[in-house]
């Protein structure tokens, strides 16, 4: 795996520490765990992970964490590392940190002694419950209730594609309130399945396997205490989690990317044909150096946003969006080039091109596709040339 982006003044020592500490584990411990039970296989990973002190990165350091505060560059490292051994592996340490993030930004001091230490050993599988059947990218669309009834919310309502649904500990959900309209009346919740009117409806299959879930919740009883900030905030503290990860799925595509460069090369070099190796054709060539470059054009991206966020400390909705954008649909290109390298070899499943073709997909859906990324990226240009306008309008 080239890690040269490593030694970029975005990073510092300590990042590169994490990186090899991470490839050395995954390479021995990866391999020893067995997939064909996904649920099996994901609480697995996390207990690994938790054992092996990775999933530290995912919270602060008063709550059991590694360092005082989430770190974008870690959180990055980690997942294009994890990503290039093991999808799921990069799935469970991903979802520690996403359902756990807000938390660790909303949640009561008591809340976060109770959650977060068994989310950093892994002790408790943490889910992030937002999309509905209904609402997807329009998260103003958000219909699941939740009614005020004393020191208690009442919740009715649905939630899908839910990652580690059905096997989580903890969710952090997501429910109209009623605050004001739109985003504006939306409030976060912590819930455990235990609560009565809790309701696993449908585990959902896809093409690369991972714990995924219909919920329904009903009258099911939340209390006041275990609301994460104050009502209506619940948009802005979801907001605030994505624009933490997003820049880490990025850096989960350029993993798979990564990955399946190497095993192009490894065929192209090795693969006889016509007298020659298949790495000898130009045409063989002159993708290799598409399949470098765009992996190289996404790790800066990734580099500068989570260097922006964690260093300079500013708002990185429009650089994480670029790099979220950009590395998963460079990474489908160049995993879908390592695979027709390949031949008919490359589709035959257990051949590692194959899966990381499945695996890719659905990066450029989750945490926002493609094409919200984009509506993102052209909305904050908007915004910073309004102000550019106002500012000289005044002067």
């Amino acid at each position: 795996m080239d890690r040269s982006c490593l030694d970029l003044p975005f990073y510092g020592p300590e990042h590169r520490q994490l990186s090899d500490a991470i490839f050395d584990w995954a390479a021995t411990a990866l391999p020893a765990v067995d997939h064909h039970d996904t649920d099996a296989a994901c609480r697995t990973l996390v207990a690994a992970l938790g054992r092996a002190g990775f999933l530290r990165y995912c919270v602060p350091a008063e709550y059991g964490g590694a360092l005082p505060a989430l770190d974008s560059r870690s959180l990055c490292i980690a997942r294009e590392t994890l990503a290039y051994h093991d999808g799921l592996a990069d799935f469970a340490f991903a979802m520690q940190g996403l359902g756990s993030g807000a938390i660790t930004l909303a949640g009561s001091d008591e809340i976060r002694r109770r959650v977060l230490p068994k989310v950093a050993s892994g002790e408790w599988i943490a889910a992030f419950a937002l999309t509905e059947p209904d609402a997807g990218s329009d998260v103003a669309a958000l219909a699941c209730d939740a009614r005020l009834d004393g020191d208690h919310y009442v919740l009715n309502g649905e939630k899908t594609w839910i990652s580690n649904g059905g096997i989580a500990d903890v969710y952090c959900v997501f429910a109209r309130t009623g605050e004001a309209p739109g985003t504006r009346g939306l409030s976060a919740f912590v819930v455990t399945p235990d609560m009565p009117g809790f309701e696993v409806a449908e585990r959902l299959e896809v093409i690369a396997p991972h714990p995924l879930a219909r919920l329904r919740f009903t009258d099911l009883r939340v209390p006041v205490a275990n609301r994460l900030g104050a009502g209506g905030e619940g948009f802005r503290i979801a907001m605030r989690t994505l624009d933490i990860f997003r820049a880490s799925v990025a850096a989960a595509a350029t993993g798979f990317a990564r990955r399946a460069l190497d095993e192009g090369l490894a065929h192209a070099r090795g693969r006889a044909m016509f007298g020659h190796t298949l790495a000898d054709f130009q045409i063989t060539q002159a993708k290799l150096g598409e399949m470098a470059t765009d992996i190289d054009a996404a790790a800066l991206l990734i580099a500068r946003a989570a260097w922006k966020r964690d260093v300079q400390k500013q708002p990185t909705t429009r650089e994480a969006a670029m790099a979220k954008m950009t590395a998963t649909e460079n990474a489908q290109r160049v995993i879908d080039a390592a695979l027709q390298m390949h031949g008919g070899q490359g589709v035959r499943v257990g051949v590692k091109v194959e899966s990381l073709y499945r695996e890719i997909r659905a990066l450029r859906i989750y945490e926002g596709a493609t094409e919200v990324q984009k509506l993102i990226v052209a909305r904050e240009l908007l915004k910073q040339a309004g102000q550019r306008g106002r500012e000289a309008g005044a002067a």
